[in-house]
């Protein structure tokens, strides 16, 4: 089978430090740990990364119809992913360097209920469609695999790294927590990196061939 392992270990990197970056979902876990204890963080992980699933099947079959019908319509789509996680590096690069902990809001559910809500939050979030469309198309890595194959398998590389970075939150939360709260600078370091990355990753992604 013809594999290129390269651009499956960038995946793998770029997926990595994505996770491991701030933002709304292992803010949440982490949060739901610190107040309530790990098991809880982990049921939200369990929920987020289910999801995940559900967009990978709409951008594995919406875009391998596209990929076949043209070249061009491949180009659009990752011109536009290019753009995409340009402008998600202006956005990161505008917002704030500090990370907000603050368990006062956190509300205490049960497993079930958090791993729904988990559920609910990735799959209702329209934000990861579009990001795994900008994300995904260019690091097809292989020429006799078929498409909707390999962006499973993309979704599968993910959302195992998800669960690796996401569950260590959850487990770590307390560590984590008194680490940032007595490091200003982590959110300045993790921002920079965040920029770094999609812009890597949009470069990658323009300059990859089908």
């Amino acid at each position: 089978m013809d594999i290129n392992y390269e651009i499956l270990y960038t995946f793998i990197i770029a997926s990595s430090v994505l996770a491991f970056s701030p933002g709304p979902d292992n803010i949440f876990v982490l949060m739901q740990s610190m107040v309530n204890g790990k098991k809880y963080g982990l049921a939200v992980v369990a929920g987020l990364m289910t999801g995940c699933f559900v967009h990978t099947t709409l951008v594995a079959f919406g875009v391998s119809a596209l990929i076949k019908q043209s070249d061009t319509l491949f180009f659009v789509i990752k011109l536009f992913g290019a753009l995409y996680l340009f402008f998600l590096a202006f956005k990161v690069l505008k917002s704030e360097s500090t990370i907000q902990l603050s368990g006062e809001t956190v509300e205490k559910k049960s497993l079930g209920q958090l791993y729904r809500q988990g559920f609910i939050m990735n799959v209702l979030n329209p934000k990861v469609s579009i990001f795994f469309l900008a994300f995904f198309p260019g690091f097809l890595f292989s020429e006799t695999l078929s498409s909707v194959s390999q962006f499973y398998v993309l979704g599968t590389l993910f959302v195992i790294d998800g669960i690796i970075i996401f569950g260590l939150i959850a487990i770590l939360s307390g560590a984590i927590s008194k680490y940032i709260k007595q490091n200003s600078k982590v959110g300045v370091f993790l921002k920079w990196l965040q920029i770094i990355v999609f812009i890597g990753i949009g470069i990658f992604i323009l300059f990859s061939e089908k």
